[in-house]
This record gives structure tokens, C-alpha cells and sequence, in this order.
């Protein structure tokens, strides 16, 4: 069996974050400008899917498989660290200190931003067919994506900005436990199979994801998009991005990092220490609840 417990799970988060402070600059931007680009990548194959079939839902059955490729060949994605990193500071690692793993977040999301908005540019290609043809229906698709995205919460003012905050909150939340729900498996199609239904919940609802919409807004806009620069900025990537850090950070990497963090496993109680069955502790030969 393959299957990894909650307290080594921890251990393997806590781990990864480590290395993930670690990691120089340049390998910073460059793992993180790849998962920026698996995951344009995938969004776009999803619209493609959905409009051809009429079903979101298709869409959001294949947009996993670009968490997975940025996951598993171990790239640095933003949503992915707002979860994990806090875990080092909390577990008092020497080189989590705030400092930096807030330069961390800031070279991971400039990385993230490179990559997507690349994939971007060379799609808006494709799709106009180097500017001289008419757009397609997918084309089309992603600029209604885009608009619904910016202008759509802008229409409600700040009721706009707290639905797209919670959204970016829900979204990360189910991100987190898909990059965490990995470590429970140390197969290759375990770690898919973990990936894969997190994703799909977030996917397939419209929540707000930071790296989707560094791709799904920058190319609504390329393809004649109403939407502006700061509209981009305000009504969606600042609060989409604030609203992932508070879903991934406290909803999943510091949750699950205090209900198993600090337990000792059951197997790892010595004889001695156990209770005896029979005892005053444990009178019916139950393990004791304190």
C-alpha cells in the first residue's frame, strides 16, 4: 500500500517548503514561469473542450492535468506556496523567517506572470491567425471569460470585490488540498488521482484562481476584450491573489498543519508508554483520549 498518513504527510509538506526557501532566484522565476505556462496550457484545452461540447463540466475534467504537470515535475506555483511556506515558519524552520518567505511569494508570482502571459501572446496567435482572421468560437469564449472576470464585479462595486475575494478564497482552499492530498501517496498515479478531484471542485464551480487569470485575462484582452489594464489589476488579480493566500495559507496548509503536526502517531508510542489495558486510564482497553 501506498497510502501516506496524515503526521508524514506534514513532514513531507514541511520538507518541500524548505527546499522551496532554498531555491535561488533564478530557478525561482524559471519554475515558475513553467507552471504559469502548464496551466495556460490547460486552461485553454478546457475552454476548447467546453465550448465544443457545451459543458463546462468537460473542461473542468481536463484542467487538472496542468496542476499535475506543475506539481509533479516539482515547479514553483504560487497557490501552491501560500499553503506550504506559512508551515515552515510555523514549524519555526530557520530559513522560513516572514521576510523571506514573502520574497519568495514575490519572485514565484513574477515567474507565474511571465509564463502565463507568454502562452498568452502565442495563443492570440494562433487563434487570429497572426492577426489577420476572423476569431472562433473559442476566441470568443475567452473574451466573454475575461469580461466576466473584470467587469462583471466591477458592475457591483464592492459587492463585486468581496464575491471575487471569497471566490479566490474557496478556489485555494481546494488547490491547497490538492498539492497537500498528494503527499498521501508516494505512486505516480496516486499523486494524479489526489490532484485531480480538488481541482475539479474549484474548476468546475468558477472559482477565482491568481495564475488562471494571469493567462484568461491578459488573453480576453489581446483578443479585444473590454477590458483595461486596471480594471485587470483591481477588479480581479490583487483581490483574486489576496483572497488565494487566505484560502491556501489558512484553510489548508496551517489547518492541516496543527491537527498533525504536533501529534505523535499511535505507532510511534513506545510499550511503556501505552496504556495498559485495564488501567485507570484506560479501563475498557481503549486507547486514552488525553
Amino acid at each position: 500500500m501506498d497510502y501516506v498518513k496524515p503526521h508524514d504527510i506534514v513532514k513531507g509538506m514541511l520538507s518541500t517548503a524548505e527546499l522551496k526557501l532554498n531555491l535561488p532566484v533564478p530557478q525561482l522565476l524559471m519554475r515558475g514561469a513553467l507552471a504559469g505556462g502548464f496551466l495556460a496550457v490547460a486552461t485553454s484545452l478546457a475552454v476548447v473542450a467546453a465550448v465544443e461540447t457545451g459543458l463546462w463540466i468537460v473542461g473542468s475534467l481536463l484542467f487538472p492535468f496542468g496542476l499535475c504537470l506543475a506539481i509533479l515535475l516539482g515547479m514553483e506555483l504560487l497557490t501552491s506556496s501560500f499553503g506550504l511556506l506559512p508551515c515552515a515558519t510555523a514549524a519555526g524552520k530557520s530559513n522560513a523567517a516572514p521576510r523571506r518567505v514573502l520574497a519568495n511569494w514575490s519572485w514565484v508570482f513574477l515567474g507565474n506572470l511571465l509564463g502565463s502571459t507568454l502562452y498568452a501572446v502565442l495563443l492570440a496567435i494562433v487563434l487570429t491567425t497572426g492577426g489577420s482572421g476572423d476569431l472562433s468560437a473559442v476566441g470568443s469564449k475567452l473574451i466573454t471569460i475575461a469580461e466576466a472576470k473584470t467587469t462583471y464585479y466591477a458592475a457591483h462595486g464592492m459587492a463585486g470585490l468581496l464575491t471575487v475575494f471569497t471566490k479566490a478564497m474557496l478556489c485555494n482552499w481546494m488547490v491547497g488540498l490538492a498539492v497537500v492530498f498528494a503527499y498521501a501517496s508516494t505512486s505516480l498515479s496516486g499523486k494524479m488521482l489526489a490532484i485531480w478531484g480538488p481541482t475539479v471542485l474549484f474548476f468546475a464551480q468558477g472559482f477565482e484562481h491568481a495564475v488562471v487569470n494571469m493567462f484568461a485575462i491578459p488573453m480576453g484582452i489581446l483578443l479585444g476584450a473590454n477590458v483595461s489594464l486596471s480594471a485587470w489589476w483591481f477588479w480581479n488579480q490583487i483581490p483574486v491573489t489576496l483572497g488565494n493566500l487566505v484560502g491556501g495559507m489558512v484553510f489548508t496548509g496551517l489547518a492541516v498543519y496543527y491537527a498533525h503536526g504536533n501529534v505523535t502517531p499511535v505507532h510511534d508510542i513506545s510499550i511503556a508508554e501505552a496504556p495498559q489495558k485495564g488501567s485507570i486510564a484506560d479501563p475498557k482497553g481503549y486507547p486514552a483520549p488525553f
